[in-house]
């Protein structure tokens, strides 16, 4: 008899791969006590050891970041606008 697909609530997941993180019981007993394949516990435990790098790591990154877009944005509106002024100025002649 098969199972439905489950979604499981990130939290959930969290608690999961956290389990596994720690090492107090194995696989086996994860899987039974979750009610979750192992493999899928070893996929959440993956995926939030790669995660964890962009929380601690790359902060500094998105900060530095974000004044450059709107300082290029800003560069971009006036281009577009001297354009069009060009561009009017030039059907006129």
């Amino acid at each position: 008899m098969r199972r439905t697909r489950r979604n499981h609530a990130g939290g959930f997941k969290v608690k999961v791969a956290i389990s596994s993180i720690q090492g107090d019981k194995t696989l086996a007993e994860l899987a039974e006590q979750f009610d979750v394949h192992p493999s899928q516990i070893l996929e959440w435990k993956q995926q939030l050891q790669e995660s964890a790098i962009d929380v601690f790591g790359s902060n500094s990154k998105v900060k530095g970041a974000a004044p450059d877009l709107k300082i290029l944005h800003a560069k971009i509106g006036q281009l577009r606008l001297e354009n069009d002024f060009l561009e009017g100025s030039l059907i006129k002649a």
